[in-house]
């Protein structure tokens, strides 16, 4: 498969651009991630012209807006920074990107939890957004974007790269197979993965396919893409999940042996109470898709929403 494009902050990939001149590298990112992402890295202190090491900087609240200050010299970097990010996003339209991942806490490029200090030094909270980050989300509001700290968590992990693969296909579908059958095809086989994430946008995704018109295609596409990825955006939880499984389930009700069945329902009580992973009643679940040549099931992402060898389904 072709490498999806996916931006990043540059110190992640080891780059040493840092205001100590250091990195932050993150091996899963780097080296586990880029088997599959192709990424477009990205430092927005170093491309607006400061140079490495330099003076830290903070968020400060000042005149009711925020501004970036160098911690010790207070001099104002919003405005070199805040122009060079308008021309760099424009720039980015063009990229392709189905992906960022930001540096979290950073003043820049923090995506959430950054902390904003008054003129005087003192902390106000710690609910900033970087500057780069806010105008980047503002810009592709609908574009996952995660930080390397919540990566960590297995469940913001698995959603985020569920997203970008997920995003990856829309634009496969505007590429190349854009049209009314088009639209059916795509929300047919990202049917289930929506009903995973969230029963309610997989009703409203189901609504708004049935308007599509060839005259109202264009409107539609855009309205159904816009609760698609916000539904995604929902985790995935175990109820939901387990509710997806028997849904599954159903589709070789005429076709099992009872024992086969007794098999099935174990597995997915196991995964329900924690004792074994998704990967687990998914894997069997494949095996029947191929096994009695489920064609339906065969189409349907929630079964292979992004590549095995991530193991983002391996937990309990």
């Amino acid at each position: 498969m072709k490498k999806i494009i996916v931006g990043i902050s540059s110190c992640l990939l080891g780059e040493k651009v840092r205001y100590d001149g250091g990195h932050k590298f993150d091996h899963f990112l780097a080296i586990t991630l880029g088997q599959f992402f192709e990424y477009y890295p990205l430092c927005p202190e170093v491309e607006c012209g400061l140079p490495v090491p330099r003076e830290a900087m903070h968020l400060v609240m000042s005149d009711n807006s925020i501004r970036l200050l160098g911690i010790k010299s207070k001099t104002d970097f919003t405005h070199s920074m805040r122009n060079w990010a308008e021309q760099k996003l424009k720039e980015m339209e063009n990229l392709n990107l189905c992906g960022f991942i930001f540096k979290s806490r950073s003043p820049s490029s923090g995506m959430e939890r950054v902390k904003i200090y008054s003129e005087n030094g003192k902390l106000l909270n710690k609910s900033g957004v970087g500057i780069f980050a806010e105008m980047f989300m503002k810009k592709f509001p609908l574009m996952p974007v995660e930080e390397e700290g919540r990566l960590q968590d297995p469940l913001l992990r698995e959603n985020f790269i569920e997203r970008v693969f997920a995003y990856y296909r829309w634009r496969i579908f505007l590429e190349e197979h854009y049209s009314l059958s088009g639209l059916m095809d795509f929300h047919a086989s990202h049917k289930l993965l929506l009903m995973a994430h969230s029963p309610a946008h997989y009703r409203d995704c189901g609504r708004i396919v049935a308007s599509a018109a060839k005259d109202n295609l264009s409107e539609v596409s855009n309205s159904y893409f816009e609760v698609f990825m916000d539904g995604l955006k929902k985790i995935a939880t175990v109820s939901k999940n387990c509710n997806v499984l028997h849904h599954l389930l159903g589709y070789f009700k005429k076709v099992l042996t009872p024992s086969e069945k007794e098999e099935m329902l174990y597995l997915i009580e196991q995964y329900r109470q924690g004792f074994i992973p998704l990967i687990v009643p998914v894997t069997m679940i494949n095996h029947y898709v191929s096994k009695y040549n489920e064609p339906y099931l065969k189409r349907q992402y929630y079964l292979n929403p992004h590549p095995v060898e991530l193991k983002l389904r391996n937990h309990a």
